[in-house]
């Protein structure tokens, strides 16, 4: 029996969506929850798995084109093993074109990893004995024969005086989305960013003498997040005009507090969100980001992961960054970026101390947020992290 493989059902915002990565190759045996392909659409990576046990005996769509929810893009023999020869009829359910002889190893055969490989080097399928079911060529084995020739090649001399190479390569469907919505957010807001900073000591010093105690009843690690979240949570309920946005020509007022967490992923970065943070613990938040950062990792976080949020943290300081000023992630009004913790000397009643110092950095839309308004907003996360039990005692 002849099984279709369907693009998931997209989300009535996503209109389509595009073939990432397929993980198989037609002729390959499959087994049932096993991941084929990975498909993209401007907020996420969808994982399409085999809903049977198989072989995969055609694939219609391949890496870099764009499909529709519910799309066939593959087929698969229920039940077959891998070597076995199937039948035109029984691998297409739909007509289709006609497939080259079993025998023949055509590039029809080789799955679109394979062929792109094939073509970025220049190679030969003739030329590269196959490992695959059958004598079939795969992705390792075009890897290894690449791997092989180029220890192999005898040292090329040098490039002659001002030969440079270039490689071009199309962006993904997320990295043009990002885009997009940045430059959005440059051209349609009154972008303003006001600058602060921060002695990190005391949080640092509460960390040092609790972190320990609260892994091990927690069974997670007190970072730096759950602070600056809980910080950013209470000086939102003091400044409503930062946890609201523009719709049109009204100002829409949010009564909770949905804050989004930047998050780096290998296909760019991405903004999931912390639901109700007012409603969370230290612990709570914690283990919620370390979730949504491994799923952004591993391409699995869910639309609704990604949907929503009324408030954006950032931290370039992970990777090293001093200052910088953020881009607002409409249709939010503002923005927060946090950075890297730096030893610098301050003056401290009179006397110059060397002290952990952070600079904070705040973006927002100055049609809905005034000076006044940002200043006071920024100065109250520096007072509740310059005094961490400001944020136990409310106050």
């Amino acid at each position: 029996m002849s099984v279709e493989i369907k693009v998931p059902v997209l989300p009535e915002s996503v209109a389509d969506a595009g073939v990432a990565t397929w993980h198989v190759s037609v002729g390959q045996s499959v087994s049932r929850d096993e991941n084929l392909v990975d498909i993209e659409t401007d907020k996420v990576v969808l994982e399409v798995p085999s809903p049977v046990d198989g072989v995969i005996v055609e694939i219609r769509e391949e890496e870099g084109a764009t499909v529709l929810g519910e799309q066939v893009i593959a087929i698969i023999k229920e039940g077959a093993v891998a070597g076995q020869e199937v039948s035109k009829e029984e691998a297409a359910p739909a007509p289709a074109a006609e497939a080259a002889p079993a025998e023949e190893e055509s590039s029809d055969a080789l799955s679109p990893s394979v062929r792109r490989l094939l073509s970025e080097h220049n190679l030969n399928s003739d030329n590269i004995k196959g490992t695959g079911v059958g004598g079939r060529l795969t992705k390792e084995d075009v890897e290894k024969h690449i791997q092989s020739a180029g220890a192999a090649a005898p040292v090329a001399a040098a490039p002659a005086l001002g030969a440079r190479d270039q490689k071009r390569v199309p962006m993904t469907r997320l990295r043009k989305t990002i885009a997009n919505r940045l430059l959005q957010a440059t051209n349609e807001t009154a972008m303003l960013t006001t600058f602060n900073e921060i002695n990190m000591k005391p949080i640092m010093d509460l960390r040092k003498q609790y972190k320990d105690v609260f892994e091990e009843r927690h069974g997670c690690r007190l970072g730096f997040m759950s602070f600056y979240v809980k910080a950013v949570t209470e000086a939102l309920k003091r400044f409503p005009e930062i946890n609201a946005s523009i719709d049109g020509d009204d100002i829409v007022y949010h009564n909770f507090f949905d804050v989004s967490i930047a998050v780096s992923t290998p296909r760019g970065l991405v903004t999931p969100v912390l639901r109700d943070t007012d409603q969370m613990s230290m612990a709570d938040i914690e283990k919620k980001i370390r979730e949504l950062a491994i799923k952004g990792r591993d391409g699995k976080l869910s639309v609704d992961e990604m949907t929503g949020g009324n408030f954006t943290v950032t931290n370039g300081g992970v990777f090293g960054s001093l200052i910088s000023t953020p881009i607002i992630n409409l249709p939010q009004s503002a923005i927060l970026g946090m950075h890297k913790i730096q030893d610098r000397p301050m003056a401290v009643d009179g006397k110059v101390e060397i002290l952990p110092m952070m600079y904070l950095a705040l973006s927002y839309d100055h049609r809905i947020v005034d000076g006044k308004g940002s200043v006071g907003f920024l100065v109250t996360i520096k007072e509740l992290l310059e005094d961490p039990t400001r944020l136990l005692l409310d106050v």
